[in-house]
């Protein structure tokens, strides 16, 4: 497994200040994120669970998996949660020219618009929050995705629930111990995550709850 920071240092979100990697410190409140979902088993789960703690997240999602997974998609807006575009089959940008990565985006929206449509939900979803895959984005890029009044949310703390060299244990210190008001969490409803993350979700849930924190959508 290549190299990564579970804690983004100050620097990089000073690097890269055009993109979202953190939220206000001022209110009691983390930021929870999925990514590469929905997927059928996995995202029902988490959201059952989120649902316990009346907590709130964000889904960044896959077009192709929407389209695959459209009543799952759907469980997700009617219980309040954010959602967010996740490119349409997971592109890396680093990897992918402009015009196709913008191209796989903007085919997402168009899905994601669809449903909100359909839920009469276009006028109080925002649709146009996108995380890159892998976080690997190009600044020509950013520009593009901000040009077309996209906000780009990144992460302060990656749980690590995607490397399979990280034990629960691993993945459930990785937040507990990096973890502030006004910090967003990785975390991933795919197959790949969901051993660790049955495991360490409900306790990261229960953590913080007794410790008084909110936990918010991004908006």
């Amino acid at each position: 497994m290549k190299f990564y920071f579970v804690k983004t240092p100050h620097w990089i979100s000073l690097l890269y200040s055009s993109q979202i990697w953190r939220f206000s410190p001022k209110r009691k409140n983390i930021y929870l994120t999925f990514d590469d979902g929905p997927t059928t088993e996995v995202t029902n789960w988490v959201l059952d669970t989120l649902y316990k703690y009346n907590a709130k997240a964000t889904f960044f999602c896959i077009g192709n998996n929407i389209e695959k997974y459209p009543e799952i998609f759907t469980s997700i807006l009617d219980r309040g949660h954010a959602i967010g575009n996740h490119t349409y089959n997971h592109e890396k940008g680093w990897n992918t020219k402009n015009d196709n990565y913008l191209k796989s985006i903007l085919k997402t929206e168009k899905i994601i618009k669809k449903f909100l449509i359909k839920n009469h939900q276009s006028s109080i979803v925002n649709h146009k929050l996108f995380r890159p895959p892998y976080g690997k984005i190009r600044r020509s890029q950013t520009k593009l995705l901000m040009a077309n009044n996209y906000k780009l949310i990144m992460w302060s703390v990656l749980s690590a629930d995607f490397d399979s060299s990280v034990d629960a244990e691993k993945c459930l210190n990785n937040v507990i111990k990096n973890t502030k008001s006004g910090d967003i969490i990785v975390f991933h409803d795919s197959n790949k995550a969901f051993e660790k993350l049955q495991i360490v979700l409900p306790k990261v849930l229960a953590y913080f709850s007794n410790k008084g924190y909110g936990f918010q959508r991004i908006t």
